[in-house]
């Protein structure tokens, strides 16, 4: 069973990058969900739900947690996430590529489909000066 990938970030970004990935992509395939962290909220309590939607993403192979800005609320609730059994890795820096990239890779084991989110996320950044 294959890895799920649930997105953590403030509002509007998670959901917005998974409807692109979506639109470019058709079918995803990998599970995945979004889950909105309000700007003010306390990661502590919303535990239980980031919790809920990790379970409802995850194949069996874990889940990749892929969170807007290292450090920010999202990417602590993460940190507490990978904690609680279900295996879990997370990568900070969300971006379209760096899903499109995971979603190419649906084969991969967890700890190599975290290292694919980096690189896909790196690599989406080009500076053309044409």
């Amino acid at each position: 069973m294959p890895v799920g990938i649930l997105l953590l970030s403030h509002p509007g970004i998670g959901p917005a990058v998974l409807a692109a990935a979506r639109r470019a992509l058709g079918e995803l395939p990998l599970a995945a969900g979004a889950f909105e962290v309000p700007w003010e909220a306390d990661p502590d309590a919303l535990l239980a739900e980031a919790s809920a939607a990790m379970r409802k993403v995850d194949g069996g192979e874990g889940v990749l947690l892929l969170t807007d800005l290292y450090g920010a609320s999202p990417a602590r609730l993460a940190g507490k996430l990978v904690h609680l059994g279900t295996p879990a890795r997370r990568a900070s820096g969300l971006s379209l590529p760096m899903l499109l990239r995971v979603m190419n890779y649906p084969e991969q084991a967890l700890d190599e489909l975290a290292r694919t989110a980096a690189a896909g996320a790196r690599n989406g950044v080009v500076v053309d000066d044409a």
